[in-house]
């Protein structure tokens, strides 16, 4: 049974030891062609796990990707098998060149353009830090010459920025950009024309900013602001510096159970939304917060304040504006005998100014709900890490457990909460 055989040699990848991995790699390649795609997906994921387990046997788990690579494949196994060597190249810096180098190799025939288009904005950004860069410019310029016109162009974004980091290959580059200016596409040709003019004016200004410094920002923000901004004209013309800065995707961690693993093989991947590009759509939704600006920055995770066992079990996500700070608080009522109405968060820091709080309406058993608090940030960012005495503040009606109907009447109550501990990070964004 292959599913059996898969979750078999997954089990073994999972709990092997270093001194084990040169058998598995032999075991798993002769494995591997006994069974259909989206089998190989779950062994080339359970690969993944190993090598950042072991990154000393990189070399051996690469090698075995190498070959995989070569043979038949659909594009899903093979765009599995290219994350992979990249997700290892990222974690263990001493495993770039040869996985680069196997790259290389793969765009030499590779009928996906869209994997090659993404290896080659690889090639461009960590191949002029290796140590002999000039070797992988045959393989870039290669695919000038042999692939389709967006493959084509992707390769001459990839040389300028050879051209931009290595002062010693920029002639070269010019040569190889110039035979450019003759392509079929004005795509091709445009790039071409526009990376001769900045790397010959020799300005390091004009390199950094139109080769080197990408677009630092969130994709779904630009959608989403660029149609806020179609809706409704403006006198002003847009402005990129209100787009969200791009952030790390939400981390998935990884099913203990294999044959979920296996399910999910089978489905098509579907592109997900960070973290803080679904915050920024939520609170974009409320009037209230319509003129603070672009978001920031969002917490990683929530911050509890209370435990789940308790009467009222309540989270917070800080969410930094350009001069504001959001507190979300989401809190769960626990007693089924109460139905609690008016819900706020009272937070006091020396540092902070409280501008208002947006209340859950009503907050019944067991469902979650949602109010928030509005702060201005301080001006000397010295001020910005505080501690907030939290209080959680609501109106209390007693309700019958069986029908949940809540009494007319109620009264002021409120639960003393953890404190919340801000620091300087909040100002802090990744960049990458």
């Amino acid at each position: 049974n292959r599913s059996i055989a898969t979750l078999a040699i997954t089990t073994l990848l999972k709990t092997g030891n270093e001194s084990s991995i040169d058998r598995l790699m032999k075991q798993i390649q002769s494995f591997m062609s006994e069974i259909p795609d989206e089998f190989k997906i779950v062994v080339v994921r359970a690969i993944q796990g190993l090598c950042l387990k072991f990154p000393n046997k990189h070399d051996v788990m690469m090698n075995l990707l190498s070959t995989m690579l070569r043979d038949e494949g659909g594009y899903q196994y093979k765009e599995a098998i290219v994350n992979t060597i990249i997700a290892v190249i990222e974690a263990n810096p001493s495993s770039q060149d040869t996985g680069l180098y196997h790259l290389c190799e793969f765009i030499e025939d590779c009928e996906h353009g869209v994997l090659a288009t993404k290896i080659l904005h690889l090639l461009g950004r960590e191949g002029p830090k290796t140590p002999t860069p000039a070797k992988f410019i045959r393989y870039i310029y290669n695919r000038v010459i042999l692939e389709n016109s967006t493959v084509r162009a992707a390769a001459v974004t990839s040389l300028a920025k050879f051209g931009a980091v290595c002062p010693n290959l920029r002639p070269s580059v010019l040569v190889l950009l110039g035979r450019c200016l003759h392509d079929t596409h004005d795509e091709v040709r445009d790039r071409a024309t526009f990376y001769l003019s900045v790397l010959e004016s020799g300005d390091s200004g004009l390199v950094n900013q139109f080769i080197l410094d990408t677009l630092q920002a969130s994709i779904v923000g630009l959608q989403s602001l660029l149609v806020h901004y179609i809706a409704n004209p403006a006198s002003e013309p847009f402005n990129l510096n209100q787009v969200p800065i791009t952030t790390a995707p939400a981390q998935v961690t990884p099913s203990s159970r294999t044959d979920e693993m296996i399910t999910e093989a089978k489905k098509p991947t579907v592109p997900t939304k960070t973290r803080q590009e679904e915050s920024a759509e939520r609170i974009a939704q409320i009037p209230e917060f319509a003129a603070l600006g672009p978001l920031f920055k969002s917490s990683p995770k929530p911050i509890e304040l209370s435990e789940s066992e308790t009467e009222y079990y309540v989270r917070c996500d800080v969410h930094t504006f350009p001069q504001h700070l959001v507190l979300q608080f989401d809190v769960t009522n626990t007693l089924d005998d109460q139905q609690l109405e008016n819900v706020t968060v009272e937070v006091v820091s020396d540092n902070y100014t409280v501008l208002g709080h947006l209340p859950c309406p009503q907050l019944v058993y067991n469902t979650p709900g949602t109010c928030y608090t509005l702060l201005q940030l301080p001006d000397d960012p010295s001020l910005v890490p505080t501690t907030f005495a939290c209080n959680l503040k609501f109106l209390v009606k007693d309700c019958d457990p069986n029908t949940g109907e809540a009494d007319p009447v109620g009264y002021e109550d409120e639960y003393v909460l953890e404190d919340l501990d801000i620091g300087l990070n909040i100002l802090i964004q990744r960049v990458f």
